[in-house]
Formats: C-alpha cells, structure tokens, sequence
C-alpha cells in the first residue's frame, strides 16, 4: 500500500521539524531502537487553522503532503533523535534493534478517548451481531450457539443496530422457541436496547407486574406482556441478570481489550465508565507489568461509593504513566436510535416524545460538581439537543464556584455531543468544552438520523467543522465495542463523511467533514492535550514518550488523494514507551 514519494528530509528541515536533534559532536549514546527508512510524521509544526488551512510550516505543497523526518531513535523509553535516516546511524550500537520499515509511515501514537476495552474483549467471547441484518438471522446465529455449550449456560450477543430497527424491534418467541434451554441476552449496537429470551426474562424476574425504571421502557404486548426488548435505563434490568466475571475473568477479558487495541495501533485508551471491579483490574494489570497500553481512567458516576473514595484521593497517575485516574463519566440521556435523547421538541418520528435525561440516567450532580472542585475532569455522556444544552448549563453552575484552572480550563467533556441546537455552539467555546466524538457514528446513523431530527435540527448534528470553525476543541474517538475501532475507518469517515460502502458518494453533509490532517490530530495530538500529556507525548521529539504508531498507507496523502484507499490499511508497528507491543511486520 505504501506510495513512492520523493522524501524531502534531512537535518536542513530542522527549522520544520522543530525538533530535528543532530546527535553531539563526540557520538551519541547508542539507543535500544532505531526506526529507519519510514515517512515519519512528526507533527511538529503548526496547528490549521479552524477551517482546516495547514500552518505555513506544514509539510505540504500543492495540498500533498510528504513526511518530514525518516528515522527516529529510543532509548530508555523516550525520544532521542528524529530526522535523517543517515544520522539516525549514529545511534546503532551493539545491543540496538534497528527495525528498516521500509517506506511505511510513522505517526504520534493514537490515542482512542472513548473506550469501554472489558466490553470489547468480552464481545471477543460473544456472538457477534454487528453485520446482522435480520432478526431471523440473529435467531439463527443464538440457535446456533445453543447447540455448543451445555444446557443452562447463559448466552450473551452484542451488536444488533438499535437505531434501524427502532421501528420493528423484535419479538421475544421466535428466540425462545430455538433456544428454551438457555437464557440469551443480545445487546445492541450502542448498549441502550437489548433483546431477551423468555429464559432470560423469568432469571431476571422480569414479568407484567415489573415496574418500568425512570429513564427506560420495557416494551410490552396488547396484554401487558413483556416482549424481550428493554431500552435505555431499562435494560439493566435484564444485563444485570447474567452472571458476573470473577476477578480473574475480568482481568482477562480487559487484558484481551487492551491487546486488541495495541494489534489496532492505539498507544493509550481512555475507559469510559469505570466502575470499583473494572478499576480493580486496571489496578492489578498495572502492578503485574502487565498493561500493553497506557490507561486513562473514567471513573463512573454511577458508582457513587467509588467517587466518594477518589474524592478524598484526588486525580493521580502512576509513575511510570501507564494508568491515570483523573476523570468521571457521568450520562445525561440516552441515543438517538432506540429515540432516548434529550430533545428540545419532538421527535420527528414520534410526536410527543423527547427522550430522557438527568437524573433519570443517574447522574448526581451536586456529587459530580464536588469532583470537578477536587481537580477531576468530568466527561458526560449528552446526545440531544436538549441533553447538550441541559449539561452545558450544569457545568457553567458547577464552574461558578470554582477556579478558572478547575472549571472553563479543565479540559472537561461532553461525550458524542451529537446534536446541537444552533445557539449552543458558541456556548462549547466558552466554556471550553471538548467535544468528544466518533466519526463512525455519523455514517452509520445517516439512514435514519434526519427521521428523528427533521431537516431543520440536522444542520447540528454530527457537526464537526461548525465546532471547528466556533473554536471548540474537538476529539475523535470509537466508543467501542459499540462501534468498529478501526483507525482506517475513523479517518476515512471524518475526511469522506461515507460509510464502508462509500455511500453517498459525495458523503453525508460533507461540509462537515475535516480535512486529512485535522482527522489524525483528532485521534493524536488533539487527545494528547484533552489527557493532559500534551508534554509528554502527541508529537514526536526528542524528550517526549517513545509512543508511536507505524501504518502501511499514508493517511495524509490518500486523504487527500485517494481517500477509499485508506480502509485498506494496516497497522505494522504500535510502540508504546519504547516498547514494541504490536508487530506485523511484511
């Protein structure tokens, strides 16, 4: 996949590169690795501008882009060198690894800002439902898993699309009768509906006398029936029936998450919603040496118990900065597909319904106000229009009592900010707001996106160039297991606003797509500074964290050229503290 491009490199692009180190006039120390013969992207220049511009000191003419660098040195986990492959030599010793990647592209690690790894390495283990068009064809697929395990054993699937079939949810008998002797839970795509079979409604003691939870819906028949499909806060009732890890169990399946995530190129992921047992194994992983990425902490605002202890703590990392435990995720609303999210009026598609919101998502207010005043940054999770604009007003009360570091200068999130009513985009600003989003998400809810909203309240949704353009710092990330982790889907949904399939083949309201390189920094620089490691990582140079991650394709150059290309990439290399945790190399 790799392009031959002519490489302008060398010490003479110091003044480029900023950070171009010429080793000492008596020889350097000799590094423990050397990547030589690549196109490494340092991202040492400027910033675009808001609408997308590269900085006078980009590498870019014409609007192609060429590396400018084509070797970097480590040594002790840090960056020691950056430039020429000529005078990266000078750092070969005896016991150096010297990796020739032969043309391939070197980027600042990829940082995925919006994880929930156990989920994922748990769905490693469960019946994968995301190209599951049907609800015979999910019927099959549990029937047949059925066939493999013991009676009694309990059958977990996950990825059907809440928002697709939000107008003809399936019905609980056709997967009891293939599957009486288990009980099956499947959950969706996004987590905010999940489907049961009647064995797995009588275990969770979910009957026509279950009260509906604040902030859900069980779906019932003409006789007040259960029908196996719960949505929103609702579906714990049924998720919470089945069967929890041991300890040990867990450890494995985050263990399995992270190692898929180094396979994917991500050199740090930020967990989204951790509660006391997920966190404890965080903790063990990270004291076994065992953690192939570094880990940012979301501590789960449901968890309340577990605020009230870090709350005495306060934020910290670990020394050798592999975890990080300096944020809570709290929920404002549900999504827009299973139609939970907050809306300011009706929903297009259901006239009379808004969604739902606050605390009936569990959401403590006074308690995560306390968290942003003891240093925490706080991300919420807000999708509708009103969701957006109701947790926009908490934090202007919470940062009212605080200081300037703590509140408008804490980094602080709001989580997919989906859609947003038209006057709060200058709000985002400032406040200053990070919005957190996931590129995935626009083009796979395109289908039905503008039913729910109408044409009116589309023109604030998925809208990342009117962030850009309105000065909000913005972040890409998965949100995974919901959706595919893909770096090479990511970027080419930000650049190309298009599905896997192209469609629509000039993308889905394209003016709100970002440009190649705004697309990486979103996934790289951008989160570096969101996790408070803008010092230490982000970029490549000398002194900073020896995180990087090596590609097959150039995501700049085919971003701009041949963006299609860019599915079919590869990741090659994922370093992460001078260590190489994934290698597939040709």
């Amino acid at each position: 996949m790799i392009r031959k491009l002519d490489l302008l490199l060398g010490c003479c692009l110091a003044a480029l590169l900023g950070a171009c180190a010429a080793p000492p006039p008596d020889g350097p120390t000799p590094a423990d690795l050397v990547l030589t013969n690549a196109r490494v992207y340092s991202f040492a220049w400027g910033e675009p501008d808001r609408d997308g511009v590269p900085a006078a000191d980009a590498p870019v003419e014409d609007g192609a882009w060429h590396a400018d660098a084509e070797a970097v040195a480590i040594s002790d986990g840090k960056i020691v060198f950056v430039g020429s492959a000529a005078e990266a030599d000078a750092y070969r010793g005896e016991g150096t690894e010297v990796v020739d990647l032969g043309g391939a592209v070197v980027l600042p690690g990829l940082v995925d800002s919006h994880t929930h790894v156990a989920g994922l390495g748990a769905s490693l283990e469960q019946i994968d439902l995301t190209e599951v068009a049907t609800e015979e064809e999910a019927v099959e697929l549990a029937a047949a898993r059925a066939e493999e395990v013991p009676p009694g054993t309990w059958i977990v699937g996950w990825g059907w699309d809440e928002g697709a079939w939000a107008n003809r949810y399936p019905d609980l008998e056709p997967l009891s009768s293939r599957t009486r002797d288990h009980p099956v839970v499947l959950r969706s795509l996004h987590g905010f509906a999940v489907w049961g079979n009647r064995s797995a409604l009588e275990a969770a003691g979910i009957d026509r006398d279950t009260p509906t939870p604040s902030g859900g819906e069980i779906r019932r028949d003409e006789d007040d029936e259960p029908t196996g499909i719960l949505l929103n806060r609702a579906t714990a009732l049924l998720t919470d029936a089945i069967p929890p890890p041991t300890p040990e169990e867990l450890q494995e399946r985050v263990l399995r998450g992270l190692q898929a995530m180094a396979a994917a190129g991500y050199v740090t992921v930020h967990d989204a919603g951790v509660g006391s047992e997920l966190l404890a194994a965080f903790e063990s992983l990270h004291r076994q040496g065992k953690l192939p990425v570094r880990v940012g902490v979301m501590l789960s605002a449901r968890d309340q118990e577990l605020l009230r202890t870090w709350l005495a703590r306060g934020p910290w990392t670990a020394e050798d900065g592999m975890l990080t435990v300096r944020s809570v995720k709290a929920y404002y609303d549900g999504a827009l597909g299973s139609r939970g999210a907050r809306l300011l009026d009706d929903y297009a598609d259901l006239p009379g319904h808004r969604g739902t919101s606050g605390e009936e998502y569990g959401f403590d207010q006074d308690l995560v106000t306390e968290m942003i005043h003891a240093g925490f940054q706080t991300a919420v999770h807000a999708i509708g229009d009103a969701g957006n604009r109701e947790t926009l007003d908490f934090f202007e009360r919470a940062f009212a009592g605080t200081t300037q570091d703590l509140g408008r200068g804490g980094r602080h999130r709001i989580e997919h900010a989906q859609v947003i009513h038209l006057d709060d985009f200058q709000r985002f600003a400032d406040l200053g707001i990070v919005a957190s989003m996931q590129p995935p998400h626009a083009v796979e809810d395109k289908t039905w996106a503008e039913d729910r909203l109408g044409s009116e309240r589309i023109a604030g949704a998925y809208a990342w160039r009117k962030l850009r353009r309105t000065g909000v710092e913005v972040v890409f990330n998965s949100d995974l297991p919901g959706s595919d982790h893909s770096i090479f889907y990511g970027l080419h949904a930000a650049i190309t606003r298009r599905s896997k399939d192209l469609q629509p083949s000039a993308g889905w309201y394209p003016d709100q797509a970002l440009t190649p390189e705004e697309a990486v920094r979103a996934y790289s620089v951008w989160p570096a500074h969101t996790g408070f490691r803008e010092e230490d990582t982000g970029l490549l140079a000398p002194g900073r964290w020896a995180d990087l991650t090596v590609l097959d394709v150039d995501p700049l150059f085919l971003g701009a050229a041949e963006p299609e290309k860019l599915l079919d990439g590869s990741v090659l290399l994922t370093v992460v503290g001078g260590k190489i945790v994934h290698r597939d190399l040709p």
